[in-house]
């Protein structure tokens, strides 16, 4: 049973997007984590120098492994990938493994690194083996990417107006069905443990 479980969790990945009030959100979700969650891919609107001491302060913070992503790392069990502040982040599928791969673009959605350029890789490549969870944000980011995602199988978390500080791209995602679960900051650990099974 417990190989079944393992295996089952081998080939999973989650992908976490946010923008204004995200790093502290992100923070509260991983400092609920155990180092056997599946990898974790992140975009976060954040300027390139801050992208890499944001990933420092959650590696040091967290009993997770953190990274600003560069291409080529991968999204293995207890590890976060972050992408750099100025460029956008894809995963691709190799065997039962996700590799990012990091690349300069014009803004999608308004960013770059972009939400929507994440989750939308995440749709392609992984379907229902992923999990995407759209937080606090201003703007509509994320939105289409999600929607991507959920309707390749992935399953889906949008953060609720209450505990975000800007209720804008949750919102956008909500509004257009992306979102499966919507759930107060403090619960999205617990929604995503039940999700991953």
């Amino acid at each position: 049973m417990e190989t079944g479980t393992q295996d089952r969790k081998a080939d999973r990945i989650i992908a976490i997007g946010a923008s204004t009030g995200g790093t502290e959100a992100i923070f509260s979700i991983l400092r609920a984590l155990s180092p056997a969650i599946p990898g974790i891919v992140v975009v976060q609107h954040i300027p390139p120098v801050f992208s890499r001491m944001f990933a420092e302060r959650l590696d040091s913070q967290t009993a997770l492994q953190v990274k600003e992503a560069q291409t080529g790392d991968y999204a293995d069990a207890g590890r976060v990938l972050i992408a750099p502040g100025d460029r956008h982040m894809r995963v691709k599928r190799i065997g039962s493994r996700y590799r990012v791969e990091c690349f300069d673009g014009n803004k999608v959605s308004g960013h770059c690194p972009s939400v929507d350029v994440l989750f939308e890789s995440l749709a392609r490549e992984a379907g229902r083996r992923a999990v995407g969870i759209l937080l606090t944000g201003m703007g509509y980011d994320g939105a289409r990417g999600l929607l991507a995602m959920r309707r390749q199988g992935s399953r889906t978390i949008g953060q609720d107006e209450a505990s975000s500080v800007v209720y804008g791209m949750p919102k956008a995602a909500f509004e257009i069905g992306a979102v499966e679960r919507q759930a107060a900051l403090g619960r999205i650990p617990q929604v995503l443990a039940e999700l991953i099974g």
